[in-house]
C-alpha cells in the first residue's frame, strides 16, 4: 500500500462515523498531510452540518501549512451551494496545491464539476484512488443518484432445512416456536436497521408477526416503516407508533393520518418499481426488506435488489413457508455465531 492508498483508507475510516446520521447524504472523510504527517482530519457528521472537508481544514492549528499540504477525501469536494457552501471554493481560498480523490460524485450537480474547479484554479487533482472501495462504501449514496431508486437490501433468517416461518395452517403450530436465530444475531439485525433509511414489509408479515420494525435492541436511527398492502391496514398494530413515520402503499387512496402516510399506488406487475420511484422522490436512500415471501419474490423476480443478508439458525421446522431462492448471487462474506450463521451477497446482475 503506497501513501496516497493510505491516507485515502483513513479518509474512510473516518467516513463510517457518518454512518447512520447522514443519509441521504453520503458518507465522506477527508484528511490534510504535510510532509506525510497527518495535520488535520474530518468527516460528515450529520446531514444539513459542515462537511469533512471544511471539519479537516478547521482542524489544522498552523493554517500557512495549508499551502504546502495534500488534501484527502474519499468523495469530490462539492461545487454547489446547498445547506453548505462549496468545499471546493474552500480549498481554493486555503491555497491548498494537491487534493486526492477516490471518486467522482454521481450527484448531477456535482458530477465532475467540483473537480474541474480545482484544476481550474490551479491545483493538482490525483483521482481514483481505493475507488473500488469508496465505491463500495458509499453504495447507497451511488445507487440513489445512478439508478434513481433506494439501495435495496434482502433480509431474512432460515432455518437449516431452508424455511423461514412455520406452517401457519397447522393447528398444533405453535408461533412462539418460529424464532430462528440466537440473540447475538438479533442485535446484529437492529445494528443493520439503523443504517438503513427504510425497512420494508408487506402485510402477510404485518397481520402474522406484528412486527415493530424498531432498533429497540440498539441504540441509533429507527428507520422509516415501509408497508405494501392490497388492504387498508389496522393502525393498531405495532408499526404504528409515533416514534417514526410509517408510508402505506395501497391500491385504494392517498391520505394522511396522525399515524401513517397513505400513497396509493397500481397493484400491477410493475408494482416494486412504483414503489421504489415514489421512494426515490421521498428521498430514502436504502431500504431493508424483512418480508414476506411474496415481497421477497417480487424483488427478486424484478431484479431489484442490490444485497441480500441470510441468517441460518440451527434450528428445523420439518414443514413451512420455505425460503426465497435468489437469482445471480455471488457470496461476499460468512460468519459464523454459534452454531448460527451470517452470509451476505450481492446481486452480480447489476
Amino acid at each position: 500500500m503506497n501513501a496516497d492508498q493510505k491516507y485515502m483508507q483513513r479518509c474512510m475510516q473516518l467516513a463510517a462515523g457518518g454512518i447512520g446520521h447522514t443519509e441521504p447524504n453520503p458518507y465522506v472523510g477527508a484528511v490534510v498531510v504535510h510532509n506525510n504527517i497527518i495535520i488535520g482530519e474530518g468527516f460528515h457528521r450529520q446531514i444539513g452540518g459542515p462537511h469533512a472537508e471544511v471539519f479537516a481544514i478547521q482542524s489544522v492549528e498552523d493554517i500557512s501549512l495549508l499551502r504546502e499540504s495534500t488534501l484527502y477525501v474519499n468523495l469530490e469536494p462539492c461545487s454547489h451551494y446547498g445547506k453548505t457552501p462549496p468545499c471546493a471554493e474552500l480549498i481554493i481560498k486555503n491555497k491548498i496545491p494537491k487534493v486526492v480523490v477516490a471518486i467522482t460524485d454521481p450527484n448531477p450537480i456535482v458530477a465532475g464539476r467540483g473537480i474541474a474547479m480545482l484544476r481550474a484554479a490551479g491545483i493538482e487533482v490525483v483521482e481514483n484512488v481505493l475507488s473500488k472501495e469508496a465505491a463500495w462504501l458509499n453504495r447507497r449514496f451511488i445507487t440513489f443518484h445512478a439508478k434513481k431508486r433506494p439501495y435495496i437490501i434482502l433480509k431474512w433468517a432460515q432455518t437449516t432445512d431452508g424455511f423461514i416461518d412455520i406452517d401457519r395452517s397447522d393447528p398444533n403450530a405453535s408461533v412462539k416456536d418460529n424464532w430462528i436465530t440466537c440473540s447475538e444475531l438479533n442485535t446484529l439485525v437492529h445494528q443493520w436497521r439503523s443504517q438503513e433509511m427504510g425497512i420494508l414489509i408487506g402485510k402477510n408479515t404485518l397481520i402474522n408477526d406484528n412486527p415493530q420494525l424498531t432498533v429497540r435492541n440498539w441504540i441509533g436511527r429507527n428507520p422509516v416503516r415501509i408497508l405494501i398492502s392490497d388492504e387498508m391496514p389496522d393502525e393498531s398494530l405495532a408499526i404504528f407508533g409515533t416514534d417514526q413515520q410509517t408510508i402505506v402503499f395501497n391500491p385504494l387512496e392517498n391520505k394522511q393520518t396522525i399515524k401513517a402516510y397513505y400513497i396509493k399506488i397500481e397493484f400491477g406487475s410493475n408494482v416494486i418499481d412504483s414503489v421504489l420511484e415514489k421512494l426515490h422522490e421521498l428521498g430514502i436512500s436504502s431500504v431493508i426488506v424483512e418480508g414476506g415471501r411474496r415481497i421477497f419474490d417480487s424483488f427478486i423476480a424484478s431484479g431489484l435488489w442490490d444485497e441480500a443478508i441470510i441468517l441460518t439458525g440451527a434450528k428445523k421446522f420439518g414443514q413451512g413457508l420455505e425460503a426465497p431462492l435468489l437469482i445471480n448471487a455471488i457470496e461476499i462474506e460468512h460468519k459464523k455465531f454459534g452454531s448460527d450463521h451470517m452470509n451476505i451477497l450481492i446481486n452480480s446482475a447489476l
